[in-house]
């Protein structure tokens, strides 16, 4: 079967359990050695083959007890309900990397490194993401809620401002990078505070981060 060609335009982010920074960014072994993350996607234009997915949200939560390269990990998609049924099986495509070939974005990659993934949820995403002001807020009543702040500085309480430049990134080509907080009760049980997050603004296709 040919595979459709797909793109997001639009602000994402991602929030795992690592400290500042995330090791990943530099090939470095996780923080803690595991690796949990709910990244989420704010979709302004986007199609997937003849689908138009312009104002969807989808967010994705991940888990491995180990580094992601190890594989065994898990994984949970969650569409916003206000999506069409051709909408939500291309989401859930792209989401699960049956659209992109192997190595060409950290999509794919994730998917490729579960062993375990749990069926869909269709449900109303709250979302709100500022790149400018490293902030970001989302929640799916009863599944997980996520916040971005600024990292501030211990001493002074001052924002302080860090970037990531990925000149070859499969994931973004430059992000803010933040503080964030998730609880999450689904599938996929997430629970940390004051780590890691950033937030990118790009598009992506099935060929990876538009250059």
């Amino acid at each position: 079967m040919t595979k459709p060609e797909w793109s997001f335009k639009g602000l994402h982010f991602a929030n795992c359990n690592c400290d500042y920074g995330c090791p990943c960014q530099f090939n470095a072994l996780p923080t803690d050695g595991t690796c949990k993350a709910v990244v989420a996607w704010q979709i302004d234009e986007g199609y997937c083959g003849e689908t138009k997915l312009d104002g969807l949200k989808v967010a994705t939560t991940y888990a491995w007890n180990n580094p992601i390269h190890e594989g065994n990990g898990e994984m949970q998609v969650i569409v916003d309900d206000s999506a069409t049924e051709e909408q939500r099986r291309a989401l859930v495509g792209i989401m699960n990397g049956e659209y992109t070939d192997p190595g060409k974005i950290m999509i794919q990659i994730y998917r490729s490194m579960c062993s375990k993934v749990h069926d869909p949820i269709f449900a109303p995403i709250d979302m709100d993401i500022n790149m400018d002001g490293r902030r970001a807020h989302l929640k799916v009543d009863g599944i997980i809620e996520t916040d971005l702040e600024p990292i501030k500085n211990p001493v002074t309480g001052a924002e302080h401002r860090a970037r990531f430049d990925l000149p070859n990134g499969k994931e973004f080509n430059s992000a803010e990078v933040a503080s964030g907080t998730t609880k999450g009760s689904g599938a996929v049980n997430l629970a940390f505070t004051g780590t890691h997050a950033h937030i990118s603004r790009d598009t992506m296709t099935s060929e990876g981060p538009n250059r």
